[in-house]
């Protein structure tokens, strides 16, 4: 199997993944404050829906602790189908969810249940497929091969962004909070179908098995793995903090400052997000080769500075009108696939070959949590009550942590820059 084979496994789930997330964070924006809080103000129904919307990154680690558990009794494929069908059932089950007028509390109550569901099953679909491509490429082209899944994150959002903005275009505002907004929920489940058999092709052969083996990337002991490598596990989650903030502030915060506090048009903007997430993709490829050239670690450390730079300007481009607003997302997705491209890098290969597996899963399962879990909350409350230039100060404060774990790391020993 090689790293090519394994690289369209990878992307395939990937993307099934973030379209998922991102269909339920466009929705929190467009959908949930109308269906699941109408008892609420506008902008308290976001902050609301934003609340649930961080369960699933809450449970993401626990549902990896858990599932790492029933790979070692059941074996890797069994977990994979379990975990890929508890996925699927969250969201179908969001799909067909009655809104507060039929339910009342129950319904948020059943929403909240679902999205944790997400989370948990999310962290149980860790296959060991991104590693393993990782390792198996030459070490010259790590940087380029760590790239790669990755890429699913701006095609995931193309995707959920343009069914949102097809649906929103073609139904009155009324039929779109009535049913309208359910449909990308049902591509969502038709789409994780498709990943749960394309993933299970690669992972049932019996020489993915031996490859798993040969390169020690079996579930370990999570005692012994916090126990024994915990530096690397801190290191790891806060190398890429600076791309997992911006993550979610270029995507689902920004749409809600657009809904909440402009009068821009909600297609137009999700039109010109779908450019920047199309600009992303080159510069994930630009990543991926400057990574090979200069290594993983100081590419991770340019897009930190680049991004510590781009923070200082949140201000002037998001509440500067109509065009700067596009400017913040043009190059704010720029900056996103240059860093991100190398967030999944930074973690793959820092743990002792017996706790690479778990260990990867789990700074990875951190990383989204500290980075991007409660980014949207905390961004919408900061404008809100503080103002926009603190937006700025907290993705600056991502970028710091990334640059401080980097330099940790450099006199540790802790993240390789390969």
């Amino acid at each position: 199997m090689t790293p090519g084979d394994l690289a369209v496994g990878v992307l395939v789930g990937r993307v099934s993944q973030s379209f998922d997330f991102f269909v339920f964070g466009i929705g929190c924006v467009l959908a949930f404050p109308e269906v699941f809080f109408p008892f609420a103000s506008q902008i308290d129904g976001v902050f609301y829906s934003f609340a649930i919307f961080a369960l699933a990154f809450i449970a993401r680690p626990l549902g990896s602790m858990f599932f790492v558990v029933l790979q070692r009794q059941l074996g890797l494929p069994t977990k994979l189908t379990i975990a890929l069908f508890l996925l699927g059932m969250a969201t179908a089950g969001t799909a067909f969810l009655p809104g507060y007028a039929t339910l009342g509390w129950a319904a948020i109550l059943a929403l909240a249940v679902l999205r944790f569901g997400q989370g948990f099953a999310l962290g149980g679909s860790w296959s060991g497929l991104a590693s393993l491509m990782v390792l198996k490429s030459p070490k010259e082209r790590r940087g380029w091969y760590a790239m790669l899944p990755q890429l699913s994150e701006p095609i995931g959002f193309i995707i959920a962004a343009a069914l949102f903005a097809y649906i929103w275009a073609s139904l009155s505002h009324q039929e779109f909070v009535d049913w309208g907004w359910r449909y990308p929920f049902f591509a969502a489940f038709a789409i994780n179908v498709v990943a749960l058999f394309a993933r299970l092709r690669m992972v049932v052969a019996p020489r993915y098995a031996e490859q798993l083996k040969e390169r020690d990337l079996e579930p370990s002991s999570m005692r012994e793995l916090v126990r024994s490598q915990g530096n690397n596990i801190v290191l790891g989650a806060f190398a890429p903090l600076a791309s997992y903030a911006m993550f979610h502030l270029v995507t689902i915060f920004a749409l809600s400052w657009a809904l909440l506090f402009t009068r821009q048009s909600v297609v137009s903007f999700l039109v010109v997000q779908i450019i920047g997430a199309f600009v992303a993709l080159p510069c994930m490829i630009l990543s991926g080769r400057v990574a090979n050239r200069f290594g993983r670690r100081t590419t991770l450390a340019v897009g930190g500075v680049l991004i510590a730079v781009y923070s200082g300007w949140t201000a002037l481009l998001l509440a500067g009108g109509t065009a700067n607003s596009y400017v913040f997302i043009i190059l704010g997705y720029a900056l996103l696939g240059f860093t991100l491209a190398q967030a999944a890098g930074a973690v793959s290969s820092n743990f002792r070959p017996e706790f690479r597996y778990s260990g990867a899963m789990i700074t990875s399962d951190l990383g989204w949590l500290i980075g991007a879990g409660f980014a949207p909350l905390v961004a919408l409350a900061l404008a809100r009550y503080a103002g926009v230039p603190y937006v700025g100060l907290y993705l600056l404060s991502g970028a710091v942590g990334t640059l401080a774990a980097l330099w940790i790391s450099r006199r540790s020993g802790g993240l390789p820059n390969d």
